[in-house]
């Protein structure tokens, strides 16, 4: 594995997402990319009853393409945060862990936030005291892009980019619908926490290929 890597922001992150931290020296979250669309950064995919669940926090119109994503701003014309989290509870309530962690999370959606990049620092610093790592985290001076040298894995960790990630291999584990579905891969880490709780960090260490 790489000991430097770049890595988006990203709401509630997917699985493959928190194995980085937990494998490399160094880690970089870019703040000075322009925004693009459909991605992780303001997204995540949770798991229930009718199956996957795509949750999109909403950003503020009128950018330009080149607005800077450490400058886009949470539209606060909906009540996202209400129905994330209805929609969170309804998928996790009778998991294993949920009434552990529950109150952990449910702070961010009472909280009001004005920038997307600032909520999602908050939320991955919880989700990183949640599993007891110790990543070395900051966030980028300018645009890094491959000038670095570092990995850079912002387009790769992608639910519409399928480029291939030879360090991540998914490991199986028991998912509140897993009957209805079987087993759904590399969904958001809050997924894998309400279900496996103090035991994700192994399951994390495991789907490291």
């Amino acid at each position: 594995m790489e000991n430097k890597i770049i890595l988006s922001t990203a709401y509630l992150a997917p699985v493959q997402y928190y194995t980085k931290l937990i494998s490399v020296g160094e880690v970089f979250i870019e703040q000075h990319e322009n925004f693009p669309k459909q991605t992780y950064r303001n997204r995540c995919i949770v798991l229930g009853a009718n199956g996957p669940v795509t949750l999109v926090i909403p950003v503020a119109k009128g950018r330009s393409g080149k607005t800077k994503i450490r400058d886009v701003r949470i539209y606060d014309g909906q009540k996202w945060q209400v129905n994330h989290w209805r929609t969170i509870f309804s998928a996790y309530n009778s998991s294993p862990f949920f009434e552990f962690y529950e109150y952990d999370l449910y702070r961010f959606y009472e909280k009001r936030y004005k920038f997307l990049f600032d909520f999602n620092q908050e939320v991955n610093a919880q989700i990183i005291e949640i599993l007891e790592i110790t990543p070395t985290i900051n966030v980028t001076s300018e645009f890094e892009g491959k000038k670095s040298g570092a990995a850079n894995y912002c387009n790769i960790i992608s639910p519409k980019n399928k480029i291939p990630d030879r360090y991540f291999s998914p490991r199986p584990y028991t998912q509140v619908f897993s009957d209805k579905f079987g087993f759904i891969p590399n969904l958001s880490i809050i997924d894998l926490i309400f279900n496996e709780g103090p035991n994700s960090l192994a399951i994390l260490m495991s789907s490291q290929a």
